[in-house]
């Protein structure tokens, strides 16, 4: 946690805070969730079916706190059936993911990567007139896979800020203030714009969402960026349309199995690779603690949960 989000936690509910950055092993979680009322974990941490049958009897803690608005690492079914409810942070999240993907959009589309390491390895020889020429974003056509809070807020970038026209796949029509067309499928939306953005929480539905079909339906001109969760995408799938030029890059900032990232993907120049940068600024770190704190605080005082999941 941030500083002042750990001092809270620790002044106002005594919290242990545990400092390594691994995921929580099985024995762990088992072992916290017989020890404590109340446990925060993050997106790694894997709080299984099985984790939650080896608990069993002893179950002490009623609430998984979660830092973060993904929550697909949590079996919600189980949580409820033990009796435990499950909060997250939404909102937090959203203007700084949207952010790491316009940051993509950028970089891939004028290769800003490739011409940095050109810059630092000292290769660079100077300007000239066709020297590392990429892809025009401004007036360009961008689809975004889920409009929810994150992506709507990517379309509102991309359409106010560079003039792009939106298109986008959702389950509903969304009321925006901005032009966007809803597609009628993925595919379809593939096949027209060149900005493909995954926006979408993963879930058994989104589970490679991305993947050969949809790809071989993008534009050899088009850009795939995904700040949504690493799974929505078939990685090999993306390989596969990278080396054989169907799509004209890519730019990631989650990986299917990260922190694992393919050597394939490292050795392409066309491919922006960022750590999981979504939400990575003090602030939204910080506002994120105290949205989960603030579930804890509702929590210990009885009161209805600000973000309940189940």
């Amino acid at each position: 946690m941030t500083a002042d989000v750990e001092a809270r936690a620790k002044a106002e509910f005594g919290a242990t805070v545990r400092m390594e950055t691994a995921p929580l092993s099985n024995a762990e979680m088992i072992e916290a969730m017989k020890a404590y009322d109340v446990v925060m974990p993050s997106l790694k941490d894997q709080f299984s079916a099985e984790v939650f049958a080896a608990v069993g009897a002893d179950l002490r803690c009623k609430l998984l706190a979660n830092f973060g608005v993904g929550y697909n690492h949590i079996d919600v079914a189980a949580a409820k059936a033990a009796g435990v409810a499950v909060t997250n942070t939404p909102g937090a999240v959203t203007d700084a993911t949207a952010d790491i993907a316009m940051t993509l959009i950028l970089m891939t589309a004028r290769r800003a990567g490739e011409g940095e390491r050109i810059v630092r390895a000292g290769k660079w020889e100077g300007w000239h007139p066709v020297q590392f020429l990429g892809a025009h974003v401004s007036g360009k056509h961008v689809g975004i896979l889920g409009m929810g809070r994150i992506g709507q807020a990517i379309a509102r970038r991309c359409h106010y800020g560079f003039g792009m026209d939106v298109s986008y796949l959702a389950r509903s029509e969304k009321d925006l203030d901005f032009p966007a067309e809803r597609m009628r499928d993925a595919k379809e939306l593939a096949q027209i714009v060149d900005f493909l953005i995954v926006a979408v929480p993963a879930s058994p539905e989104t589970q490679h969402l991305v993947d050969a079909e949809i790809l071989d339906a993008m534009k050899d001109t088009a850009f795939l960026v995904n700040i949504a969760r690493g799974e929505v995408v078939d990685e090999h799938a993306l390989i596969a349309a990278l080396e054989a030029g169907k799509i004209a890059g890519a730019g990631l900032d989650v990986y299917e199995f990260e922190p694992k990232v393919p050597e394939a993907l490292k050795q392409r120049e066309n491919v922006t690779l960022l750590p999981h940068l979504g939400t990575a600024a003090e602030e939204v770190r910080s506002q994120m603690g105290h949205m989960a704190l603030d579930n804890i605080a509702a929590f210990v005082a009885g009161r209805d949960l600000p973000n309940l999941i189940v």
